[in-house]
């Protein structure tokens, strides 16, 4: 078991970024990631260990009782065979490299996945998808992007057969932030959730035990915790 025995909490692994930060009277390299997913894993009954980018071993996953790909930086395109496009945003090679092993040893150590924004891009490429590089480009709108720090309202339609409809129903007001979206859907993946532009708002694996990828930000709302206890839970199953 990952988790010590007398603490039945499941460990959740979240990935971070390295960034210059300065606290206190500190200026320095730091693991940085918004506390919002921090929060979200406590009040869903979960451990959050935060995950560097040399984090990507065997035996962090043999410690970790599920995994969640957090939002951020745009996917390089060389991960899906593409060229990049002119707007391309930034990339982080670090977090790319570790997030798909990461992602790769969770698969097969049968770890649940809950992918954010970023990590549902991560997901379908490293599936074998592909991705629109910048999607105000394909929609004609940048209603999916926000504001520098900040989120826009999507109304996401949802399967109602699907594992996130029976979690968060078959309709979703939610908090988006990003102008990359899924193109290609990778083999293995269904796409259950669209905005009303006809972009993959969410998408899960109909084979295995948890694969859920959303292109919202759920973590941002401190009221609506029922996507993350729902991998908690199913990491508590696995564990």
């Amino acid at each position: 078991m990952a988790s010590n025995d007398s603490d039945p909490r499941p460990v959740i692994g979240l990935p971070t970024y390295l960034e210059h930060a300065t606290f206190g009277a500190w200026s320095t390299e730091s693991a940085l990631l918004q506390s919002t997913y921090v929060q979200s894993v406590v009040r869903s009954g979960g451990i959050p260990v935060l995950l560097p980018p040399d984090a990507a071993r065997p035996e962090v996953i043999d410690r970790l009782d599920g995994l969640v790909l957090t939002g951020g930086a745009d996917v390089d395109p060389a991960r899906y065979g593409a060229a990049p496009a002119p707007r391309l945003g930034e990339l982080r090679p670090d977090r790319d490299e570790s997030e798909f092993h990461l992602f790769a040893m969770a698969r097969a150590a049968g770890l649940p996945v809950l992918a954010i924004c970023r990590g549902l891009q991560v997901v379908n490429a490293a599936m074998g998808g592909t991705l629109f590089q910048h999607l105000p480009e394909v929609v004609g709108h940048e209603e999916h992007s926000g504001g520098p720090g900040s989120y826009t309202v999507t109304t996401v339609q949802v399967d109602p057969d699907s594992r996130v409809s029976g979690i968060v129903g078959v309709e979703v007001k939610a908090n988006c932030h990003h102008h990359q979206a899924i193109d290609r859907l990778a083999e293995g993946l269904v796409a259950v959730g669209r905005a009303a532009d006809g972009t993959i708002e969410a998408a899960e694996s109909p084979t295995e035990p948890f694969l859920v990828g959303v292109q919202w930000h759920p973590e941002s709302d401190a009221s609506d915790d029922r996507l993350m206890r729902a991998l908690v839970a199913a990491a508590a199953h696995t564990r």
